[in-house]
């Protein structure tokens, strides 16, 4: 089964009316002297997205706001959506190698592992079946080899944190249920060996998904070993706080994609009303936030783009975990923007994004010490520095 993708996003132009909680919030703040008052823009995100004063969201296709690069199916991947949640519409686009693996002398009789894969967009914009993400899916389905869930989930500000780590969550609990019977995944999936992974505000979700599923939450768990969380991954994590970084008080000036503006407007429009960005969602070493020393957290691999205005904060997610004494490899590409792997997807650095992603989930069930891998970007090609001397701890 092989089909051709559409290039639109998940959420068409529309408008939704407020919530109850937020009525109550905006009224609050507007006094009763305005109660009557038409709405009126609150919060506009280059008019893709239009907060308005009664609560109500204008949304238009965010699609115009990214690089699309044109869709190039690969050869010998097949992809079908399938519904994990019906109630609120929500599908996972499965994708998987057309030919099976040849059987290993493992104990995985055959199959792939599972590389769960949460797009990115500042939880407010984005689609699993826009391009950049559609086609790093493919690719990752290909030269991995593996399957690829990419999952959707309902964005902001219709739909606030933690909504997303909830459907997220969801996700898990149909992925170990039903899910596990689903035709692709019983032939192919070996969930025993599954990776949870996303880039940006995936890669974020990714985080707070991965600390529901080790916690105890009622998700995956010692009693139910169908589905095994072996490792997880975080491409240009979407993090955030109060207290400004380096590299956000003083952004590199060839800055494309994010900016600092931009990250402050997704937080306001994505964490609940009133929030700051040292909310546990965005940061996660916040005063409120959980500590996660006592946190079971599976192996990771973070992947910094030292172009980004979030550099310091994937740097400083990467040595805080090692410090806690997990298991943590951190691939550091100098100089590249932000969400190069989704925005250039056919280019030498995402390629070895993905060899990295593939060397990671081949060993991933072996702990190994911590490691550096720093990428140097420059022309000719991207060189991976590998040899054991090149390799050192994280700081």
């Amino acid at each position: 089964m092989h089909r051709k993708s559409t290039n639109h996003p998940v959420h068409s132009s529309h408008t939704t009316s407020p919530s109850p909680i937020d009525l109550v919030e905006l009224s609050t703040m507007s006094g009763s002297g305005d109660d009557m008052a038409p709405p009126h823009v609150v919060e506009d995100f280059f008019g893709v997205i239009q907060l308005l004063s009664d609560g109500s969201v204008v949304r238009g296709d965010d699609a115009a706001l990214l690089p699309m690069p044109a869709l190039q199916d690969v050869p010998g991947v097949q992809w079908k959506d399938a519904v994990y949640d019906a109630a609120h519409g929500l599908k996972v686009r499965i994708y998987k190698p057309a030919t099976a693996p040849a059987a290993t002398t493992g104990d995985d009789g055959g199959k792939l592992p599972v590389l769960v894969y949460f797009h990115g967009g500042g939880y407010c914009i984005g689609a699993l079946d826009q391009s950049p993400f559609h086609t790093f899916c493919l690719r990752a389905a290909d030269e991995l080899p593996a399957v690829v869930l990419s999952v959707q989930y309902r964005l902001a500000p219709e739909h606030r944190l933690p909504t997303a780590i909830d459907d997220g969550t969801a996700f898990f609990s149909w992925l170990r249920g039903v899910g596990s019977a689903e035709p692709w995944l019983a032939e192919s999936a070996d969930l025993a060996r599954t990776f949870i992974s996303g880039v940006s505000a995936g890669a974020n979700l990714a985080h707070h998904v991965a600390v529901r599923v080790t916690s105890g939450q009622p998700v995956v768990d010692d009693v139910d070993p169908v589905v095994r969380v072996a490792g997880y991954v975080l491409i240009d994590a979407f993090f955030g706080g109060v207290e400004r970084t380096a590299a956000e008080a003083n952004p590199p000036a060839d800055v494309s994609l994010l900016t600092v503006e931009m990250a402050d407007q997704f937080w306001r429009l994505a964490l609940p009303a009133g929030a700051t960005r040292d909310h546990p969602v965005a940061n996660p070493f916040g005063p409120d936030s959980t500590s996660l020393e006592t946190v079971a957290l599976p192996p990771a691999l973070v992947v910094a783009s030292g172009g980004d205005v979030l550099y310091n904060r994937v740097m400083d997610y990467a040595a805080r975990l090692k410090r806690m004494g997990k298991v943590v490899e951190l691939a550091e590409f100098e100089g590249a923007q932000h969400g190069f792997s989704v925005l250039q997807p056919w280019s030498t650095e995402t390629s070895e994004v993905i060899q990295v992603l593939k060397r990671f989930v081949q060993k991933a069930t072996r702990p190994a010490e911590t490691m550096v891998y720093t990428v140097a970007l420059f022309t000719p090609p991207t060189v991976i520095n590998q040899l054991p001397t090149n390799l050192k701890n994280v700081d």
